[in-house]
């Protein structure tokens, strides 16, 4: 079993990380596994390296080892070039200049009939040989899942909300993924849904264990994964640490970050009761 930890440096962690680094931790050690870590700072604006220090800091504070060095996908950008350039040779890419506003506008003008936020595909009938500087590069879902059909493509889920083998639904598909950015506006810096998954295939992961709210997610990196010839780890949705509202926590609150839990005199034994986990690996 190999598992792994992999937070965007562009803040301090919070409960909701620390539950999720120690279970991922502690599943990898009880299966004499490994347990890696990852930093997913391709964001280059918002993510520093004194986050990255902090998160490390933390997580040693916590008990928590990981084998080999932490990984860095900024400092490997060129390797997302290739996978991006097999996806365009299939046909499977197009370039959007889309602002945030045109979406939102799209998606709510009445004859669209959108009630939900999925790409509503303004750039879709524009070749790749139009691509201007600043565009991003979107995946064609379509195509995607046309040169998929005939194949079973399908994960397996581990964790105690969605347990079970899961087929990738086209239609759920279109309806709540949609054309999804795998090339960022105005960068050329690949994207979170493939860089992750990339970067879990060179890892050799064999389970990817995150929070429950990445479970939707899952079906785009898996038809990416079938894309691309590589193999499909099994996922593991955790629950969501909440605050007393029920509001899912977030790095904006600050107020539960492990820092100021650490400053405010707090042990590792005490998170650990937090989050209602015991003390054994």
């Amino acid at each position: 079993m190999i598992t792994r930890f992999a937070p965007s440096p562009t803040g301090p962690l919070h409960l909701g990380h620390a539950y999720s680094a120690l279970l991922g931790h502690r599943m990898a050690r009880a299966a004499g596994g490994q347990f890696l870590l990852r930093m997913e700072d391709t964001d280059l604006e918002r993510s520093k390296p004194e986050w990255a220090d902090l998160i490390c800091t933390d997580l040693r504070w916590l008990g928590i080892t990981w084998d080999g060095p932490v990984h860095s996908q900024a400092a490997q950008l060129d390797s997302y070039d290739a996978p991006l350039q097999r996806l365009e040779k299939m046909g499977l890419l197009y370039p959007c200049s889309c602002s945030r506003a045109d979406i939102r506008a799209a998606l709510s003008a009445p004859q669209e009939g959108v009630t939900h936020e999925v790409y509503p595909q303004l750039c879709k009938s524009r070749p790749m040989s139009d691509r201007k500087p600043g565009d991003a590069l979107r995946l064609h879902l379509d195509k995607a899942l046309d040169l998929l059909a005939g194949r079973e493509v399908h994960f397996v889920e581990t964790g105690a909300a969605h347990a079970g083998r899961h087929a990738i639904d086209p239609g759920q598909a279109h309806r709540e993924i949609g054309d999804v950015v795998l090339s960022r506006k105005g960068e050329n810096i690949v994207a979170y849904f493939l860089a992750s998954a990339l970067d879990d295939a060179a890892q050799d992961i064999t389970h990817v264990v995150r929070g429950e709210d990445l479970f939707d997610f899952t079906a785009i990196q898996v038809i990416l994964l079938s894309l691309l010839d590589l193999p499909i780890p099994i996922y593991h949705h955790h629950k969501l640490i909440r605050d007393e509202n029920g509001k899912r926590l977030a790095k904006r609150d600050d107020a539960r970050s492990l820092q100021t839990y650490r400053a405010a005199g707090a042990s590792p034994e005490d998170i650990f009761n937090m989050l209602g986990l015991d003390q054994t690996v």
